[in-house]
C-alpha cells in the first residue's frame, strides 16, 4: 500500500520533463551518429532504402514521360490512318455511285435505242425502265450530279409506254 501512496506522490511534471530530455538526447545522439556516417561515406540500410526509392521514383517518372510521348505519336499516326481510311471510303463510295449511275444510264439508253430501232419491247421492260429512271434521278439528286442524255431517252420510253397503253399492248 505504501508503494501505491508513493506513486501518487510522484512529481508528474518532473517525470514528463525528464522523458522529454531523454528523447531529445537520443535524437541528438542519432543525429550525430548519422552525421558521422555521412562524413565517413558509409551507407546505412535505411539510407540505402531511401536512395533506392528515390531512384525508382525518378526512373518511373522518366518512363512515364517516354510513354506519354509514344502515346502522343501513336495518336498522331492513328489520326493520320483514320483520315486516309475516310478518304479511301469516300473514293470507293464515289466509284460505286458513278458505276451505279452509269449502269442505270446504260440500261435506259439501251432500251431507248431498241425502241428507236423499231424493236418490240414488253410492258414489264418499259415499267422497269421507268422505275430505273426514278432510281437514277434519286441518286443524281442526292449527290448533286447532272442529268444529261438520259432525259431524251426516258421521254422516248414514256411516249412508247403511253402509246402501248392506249393500244392495249
Amino acid at each position: 500500500m505504501d508503494t501505491i501512496k508513493e506513486l501518487f506522490t510522484l512529481n508528474f511534471p518532473y517525470v514528463l520533463v525528464s522523458v522529454f530530455v531523454i528523447l531529445t538526447g537520443i535524437r541528438s545522439v542519432v543525429s550525430i551518429f548519422e552525421w558521422g556516417i555521412d562524413k565517413l561515406g558509409l551507407e546505412t540500410k535505411w539510407r540505402r532504402q531511401r536512395r533506392e526509392e528515390h531512384e525508382l521514383l525518378l526512373t518511373t517518372s522518366k518512363n512515364l514521360i517516354s510513354l506519354q510521348k509514344k502515346h502522343a505519336e501513336d495518336m498522331k499516326r492513328s489520326d493520320k490512318h483514320n483520315l486516309e481510311m475516310q478518304s479511301d471510303i469516300k473514293k470507293l463510295t464515289d466509284l460505286f455511285i458513278d458505276k451505279q449511275v452509269n449502269d442505270y444510264r446504260w440500261e435506259i439508253i439501251s432500251l431507248a435505242d431498241k425502241i428507236s430501232s423499231g424493236k418490240t419491247v414488253s410492258k414489264e421492260c418499259l415499267r422497269h425502265a421507268v422505275s430505273t429512271y426514278e432510281k437514277y434521278e434519286k441518286i443524281i439528286t442526292e449527290h448533286g450530279l447532272v442529268n444529261g442524255e438520259v432525259e431524251i431517252s426516258i421521254e422516248l420510253i414514256r411516249d412508247n409506254y403511253q402509246k402501248k397503253l392506249k393500244e392495249g399492248f
